[in-house]
């Protein structure tokens, strides 16, 4: 279960294994880990939010999560995103400018300082809905937790007060990191630092083919290597590769390949040819 409390409050709650949504953060978010884990794959890597845990994920970030419920049965989690209205107000106010970009780690995991437990416990009374946020309460919690952040460490400004747009990335090295995912080509076109007509433009240059079409055969070729080198099945594996469903993935897969999945699987030498 994912409920929105207010505006820009999130609260997840499950008691068994959920795959969530492939995402495009726009914004900045806060979140903390209250019970279970949150397997998640971004920044072109998997990593670990543990129970107990704050993460701040960057904006302009594609994110694949998986939630895990702790020994106890449940899987909670709370976030808080930090939009760029109110965060540039906060800046102007507070007179502060980033000075150079972030240049660190983009998986910001740490353990909370008894302020930020304490914060994160403060949302309760919204979650529980025993208390109703106005718009303006809404603001403050989210000042609140920048204040917080800035005071368990203070580089964090870099990140939080960088108001520029994506800069253009390397295309074939974010393309080859993320193909997975199964996002609209307007939202890759934005996190490579470009307009859809540039993106497509550079696109078709580096790769000599459109992103559609590079998109589907890169991750055909991905499963034709899973298959055959790998043993492993399409339907363990077809969503982490961006297919929406079998039937369009069976039917892909025989067009390119000229064989069913099953054929290869069973034909395949068992042995890594890629990695040898």
């Amino acid at each position: 279960m994912k409920e929105l409390i207010f505006d820009r409050l999130v609260y997840s709650c499950a008691f068994e294994k959920v795959r969530g949504m492939e995402e495009f953060i726009p914004e900045h978010f806060l979140g903390f880990q209250l019970a279970g884990e949150t397997h998640a794959f971004y920044a072109g890597t998997s990593t670990i939010i543990p129970e107990n845990s704050i993460v701040l994920v960057r904006k302009n970030q594609l994110i694949r999560t998986t939630k895990y419920p702790s020994k106890s049965g449940s899987y909670k989690f709370v976030s808080i995103t930090l939009d760029k209205e109110v965060l540039q107000k906060y800046a102007l106010e507070n007179r502060i400018r980033a000075a150079a970009r972030y240049e660190g780690s983009q998986k910001l995991i740490f353990e909370p300082d008894d302020f930020l437990r304490s914060y994160f416990l403060s949302l309760a009374p919204y979650i529980n809905k025993t208390k109703e946020a106005t718009p303006r309460l809404a603001e403050l919690k989210i000042r609140e937790a920048v204040e917080l952040l800035l005071q368990c460490n203070p580089d964090f400004h870099t990140i939080l007060f960088d108001f520029s747009d994506p800069f253009k990335v390397d295309l074939a090295e974010f393309m080859n990191e993320h193909y997975m995912f199964n996002i609209p080509v307007e939202s890759l076109a934005k996190l490579t630092g470009r307009s859809l007509s540039a993106f497509k433009r550079d696109f078709t240059r580096v790769f000599n083919a459109p992103p559609k079409q590079w998109l589907l055969n890169r991750r055909l070729d991905e499963a034709h290597y899973l298959i055959k080198y790998k043993r492993q099945k399409p339907v363990d594996f077809y969503l982490d590769l961006g297919f929406e469903n079998l039937s369009h993935f069976y039917y892909a897969f025989k067009h390119r390949f000229g064989q069913t999945s099953s054929e290869v699987r069973a034909y395949g030498p068992a042995t890594d040819q890629r990695h040898p």
